[in-house]
């Protein structure tokens, strides 16, 4: 999975931390998902525990977005086989070619005219459904910038505006949305609405803390409306500069929920990435801790703390005895006041290289391959890692933890992965 492996693994600790890491990736795929969580039974599927009945629908539809939207589709294809009758979905980069599915490529993390002509072939796929269709709905992180239908009086500048503004702020995802979806006819359970009469079932590969399905891509099927003063409230926070979405949230009211029924299940999520890396190093004799899947903030003050919790553990015992290995996710964030290159990962292990105790290592990735704007999954880091702390330190100031880590030998790259679920993080103290 990862390039220069051999190189990387130089000792049996960094060994274990890439096979976690890996195996934590592989886990979350959405065809092991859908192989775990789907199964067909002559004219019935069964999504999780709940069954659907294919004989009352004359034609089936996968319709979506997102970093897996691809895979997920191909994982159906297989499944369904020629009860399939078609779909389009909307990533990023393809990692699948699945033959009754059209996959169409959008722009991220800021959308671009990609993702507006692919939102707008979905919608219109959805709007041609009838009561007579089950519409399967592939849904997995990144679907807010690859399903972009700007409201009236928008533009996908300003989508793209407004995207890049609250991603410089270091904004949470959960905040993204909420001004993502005040500003799209998809989310918020658009997709959803077009879709109906139809019977519509999302099925989602989350990226979000959390798992909330209304937050992951923005919740194109999940009905939520437009909350107008929480998407202000957001900008407010920020003090971001964008007049045109300013005068579309200026709007005199909050739209209501679609009044549709719809049906959403996530079929992965960075917990079963953690629980599958877990696995591993169990399976290798190391006690293991899970701090949290939920971890938020900068990410360079997460990475320091990881740093001072290996640290306890290799003097105290507290709060797991090594050997061991400690785990995290979540979704942390940067907020970006230099002219350098990097992403949340990179910031978190290059923080935590000075503290960690010797023969520690720890290691970080985005599980989709790409670490905010970079060829790089993350990082990986030991004691030896930075000889010159003033360095790393200026790299961080100038957010330009690639360039560091990659004159370090330490970026780890896997390209696309075929799934998006939180950022994984593990932390080796023999």
């Amino acid at each position: 999975m990862f390039d220069r492996f051999e190189t990387l693994a130089e000792s049996p600790a960094h060994e274990l931390a890439l096979d976690c890491l890996a195996g934590g990736i592989d886990a979350v795929h959405p065809r092991r998902a859908v192989e775990r969580h789907c199964a067909l039974a002559g004219e019935t599927l069964r999504i999780r525990n709940v069954e659907y009945d294919l004989s009352a629908h004359d034609s089936i539809l996968v319709l979506g977005g997102g970093k897996a939207a691809d895979e997920l589709a191909a994982a159906f294809e297989t499944l369904l086989g020629d009860r399939l009758d078609g779909g389009v979905v909307v990533t990023n980069e393809r990692t699948a070619d699945p033959t009754r599915v059209d996959v169409l490529e959008g722009e991220h993390p800021s959308p671009g005219e990609g993702s507006v002509s692919g939102a707008r072939i979905v919608l219109d796929r959805a709007c041609a459904a009838d009561d007579r269709t089950l519409v399967i709905a592939a849904i997995a992180g990144g679907g807010s910038a690859l399903l972009c239908a700007p409201a009236s009086g928008l533009s996908v500048g300003d989508l793209r505006a407004v995207t890049d503004a609250l991603l410089d702020a270091g904004a949470s995802i959960d905040e993204i949305n909420a001004v993502r979806r005040a500003c799209s006819s998809i989310k918020g359970g658009g997709l959803a609405a077009a879709a109906a009469p139809a019977t519509v079932v999302g099925v989602l590969v989350s990226d979000v803390v959390g798992d909330d399905p209304s937050v992951i891509a923005s919740g194109p099927t999940v009905p939520t409306g437009v909350d107008l003063e929480a998407a202000t409230a957001v900008l407010d926070r920020y003090d971001l500069d964008v007049p045109a979405v300013r005068a579309r949230l200026a709007e005199p009211e909050s739209s209501a929920p679609p009044d549709v029924d719809v049906e959403n299940y996530v079929i992965a999520s960075g917990r079963d990435a953690i629980d599958a890396a877990r696995e591993v190093a169990a399976d290798r004799g190391y006690e293991t801790c899970v701090l949290s899947t939920r971890i938020e903030g900068e990410a360079a003050a997460a990475g320091r703390l990881h740093a001072a919790i290996g640290a306890e553990a290799a003097d105290s015992g507290d709060p797991v005895e090594p050997p061991a290995v400690v785990l995290s996710g979540g979704e942390t964030t940067v907020r970006v006041t230099g002219d350098g290159i990097g992403g949340p990962n990179g910031e978190f292990v290059l923080a935590a290289a000075t503290g960690l105790p010797p023969d520690a290592v720890l290691s970080a990735v985005d599980t989709d391959g790409g670490d905010g704007s970079t060829d790089a999954a993350g990082g990986l880091v030991d004691g030896r890692t930075v000889d010159d702390p003033e360095a790393a330190r200026a790299a961080l100031a100038d957010n330009d933890s690639y360039t560091f880590l990659d004159s370090k030998g330490a970026l780890l790259r896997t390209g696309a992965t075929g799934t998006n679920v939180n950022d994984l993080r593990v932390l080796v103290v023999p």
